[in-house]
């Protein structure tokens, strides 16, 4: 994408310090729109402002947006305070995290809305979302639950009515869960969107420093918070390079700076403290804190350092770094010395993104490196399947078992599908075979074979695979089945012809007529795929030609190979690199 000009951008969080560095240099690129995201109104509408005064005679047009993109959209300007005080958006919020992604959740999602409003080429994602996530302390929830858990005794009756509240709070706050709730609305939006390219300024939790960095948030070096700041930044960026591998998702990149970042103005005044000016405390000299007893975290009554009657403000000269708050003179120059954490500006940050996005290789995009430093398939493996393969063959020869699925790998329909692959295969050998058949003998067939041959039923139902019979009425089932997924917590388990055809999708042997006829079409499929290639084509071109399907000739089925197809044809499971 070596020309950015005509593009439409989101700028997520681009009205914080490396947002706004993006969005100046968006400008120059004469792109055809920027659609500023931050957490509040008057922070974007002030990104605006600024932006059409730096560029006044631009073409460039310029939408806002704001919100907390990681909640429902009726929720994006509550705080997360007023969010688990409130019980009906608290259990909300629980079950958009925590409940199977659907259409109704991606719907009200802030993060879509933003997506399906503008329809972005190209998305830079400039939230600290590590900090985001962890900063919601569950060390500190949790350990509430299991002090009210130790003081009941082991008697739930006085645990009191506020302590399902702690539960629900503890759920909606865990991180992994809500990352990975976040990274599907992503990859679901985006696809929606026709979104070409999303890049993430992302971050090491600790500014470049290891577990010995004396910057930290409690009495812990690092503090809990921090280190869980650092393994979300961490398993974000996974999610990311399994979305980069993502036949249909788009390009993805990553810049991870590993230094502090600074700085936005210098100036002299107040000091915020959450967003408010703190006031100067004073203490009373004649009554000093008594030390006996149990150490007060707060104290009941604060006094106030006064001036002509009037408590002031603590102010003093500062450096704004933007989100990571304000420095004193002191700190940033310890925080910034040679051996420390030391600093990188956001226009250093900005350039590297336009050039990934333009194509340019910076050298920064993390997703690049992994891709270039992981271990991949090799070709010593490649040349050792086939001898696995073929004793594994010579097993079954020799036992007279077939192994096709334990439901070790899973899902089940992985196993449900391998299971009715070899049941074609055992009756009738070959797709050419199936396909002299019309669905309603196959149906008929495979269930007196399944009838007949207790070995192989057994199995099937021993590994959880129900069967489910022709007439889509009965189901010969084990003990215990797969799906549907039944726990204390399983919802929607009524009987109903839509429920059992979900279910037969993702994990029963489906005996009905309709499954055997998309077992012929998929027979059908391949064969025509077969046929339509050039017999006289003997180069590299195509990889799963007629040799690999009929090995020496041989047209039995084969299992694995049809499964694979599937994936690869139907679920959209393509490995794209190897």
């Amino acid at each position: 994408m070596d020309n950015l000009k005509g593009q439409d951008v989101l700028v997520l969080g681009g009205a914080g310090l490396v947002g706004m560095a993006t969005c100046r240099l968006l400008f120059r690129e004469q792109v055809n729109s920027i659609i500023v995201s931050s957490l509040t109104e008057a922070e974007v509408l002030q990104a605006k402002q600024q932006l059409e005064h730096e560029y006044p005679n631009s073409p460039t047009k310029i939408y806002t947006e704001s919100g907390n993109i990681f909640v429902r959209a009726d929720y994006r300007y509550a705080s997360r305070k007023e969010i688990f005080q409130d019980e009906v958006i608290r259990r909300q919020v629980v079950a958009d995290v925590l409940d199977p992604l659907c259409e109704e959740i991606l719907a009200h999602s802030t993060l879509t809305g933003m997506f399906r409003r503008h329809k972005p080429d190209i998305v830079i994602d400039c939230i600290n979302s590590a900090t985001s996530f962890a900063y919601q302390d569950i060390f500190t929830t949790s350990q509430g639950i299991r002090d009210r858990m130790a003081s009941a005794g082991g008697d739930s009756s006085v645990l009191g009515p506020d302590f399902l509240a702690q539960v629900e709070i503890l759920m909606g706050t865990q991180y992994i869960p809500q990352l990975i709730r976040h990274i599907q609305i992503l990859l679901a939006a985006s696809k929606q969107a026709g979104t070409k390219m999303y890049l993430k300024v992302g971050t090491s939790g600790t500014g470049g420093m290891g577990l010995n960095i004396p910057y930290t948030h409690s009495e812990d070096k690092p503090s809990r918070m921090l280190m869980s700041k650092s393994a979300i930044a961490g398993a974000h960026t996974l999610m990311l390079f399994l979305m980069a591998r993502t036949p249909d998702a788009p390009i993805i990149k990553e810049v991870k700076p590993t230094a502090a970042i600074a700085w936005k103005r210098i100036a002299y005044g107040p000091i915020p403290y959450g967003g408010k000016p703190r006031l100067l405390e004073d203490c009373d000299l004649e009554q000093p804190y008594l030390l006996e007893g149990i150490m007060a975290k707060e104290l009941p009554e604060r006094v106030y350092y006064q001036k002509a009657g009037r408590p002031q403000p603590m102010e003093a000269p500062f450096i704004d770094t933007g989100e990571n708050g304000v420095f004193a003179l002191g700190e940033f120059e310890a925080l910034t010395d040679d051996e420390q954490m030391e600093f990188i500006t956001p226009e250093e940050i900005a350039q590297c993104v336009i050039w990934e996005i333009k194509g340019r290789n910076s050298g920064f995009d993390i997703i690049n490196s992994l891709d270039h430093t992981t271990m991949g398939p090799t070709y010593r493996a490649g040349f050792m399947r086939r001898s696995a393969l073929v004793q594994l063959r010579a097993l079954e020869a020799e036992h007279g078992v077939p192994s096709v699925a334990f439901e070790l790998l899973g899902p089940p329909r992985n196993s449900k599908l391998l299971w009715e692959a070899h049941l074609l295969r055992t009756v009738y050998g070959t797709m050419r075979a199936v396909l002299e058949f019309p669905a309603e003998a196959l149906s008929r067939r495979i269930h007196q074979f399944l009838t007949e041959d207790d070995r192989i039923r057994s199995t099937i139902l021993t590994v959880g695979l129900p069967i489910l019979l022709p007439d889509g009425k009965g189901l010969w089932r084990g003990s215990s089945i797969l799906i549907p997924v039944i726990s204390p917590f399983a919802k929607n388990l009524s009987i109903t012809p839509a429920s059992i055809d979900r279910w037969a999708h993702d994990g029963w042997i489906d005996l009905r007529v309709p499954n055997f006829e998309r077992w012929r079409e998929r027979f059908r499929t391949i064969l025509r795929q077969l046929d339509a290639l050039d017999p006289r084509d003997t180069s590299s071109t195509v990889s799963k030609n007629r040799h690999y399907w009929f090995e020496d000739g041989d047209e039995t089925i084969n299992i694995g190979k049809t499964v694979s197809w599937i994936y690869i044809n139907e679920e959209a499971g393509e490995r794209m690199k190897t």
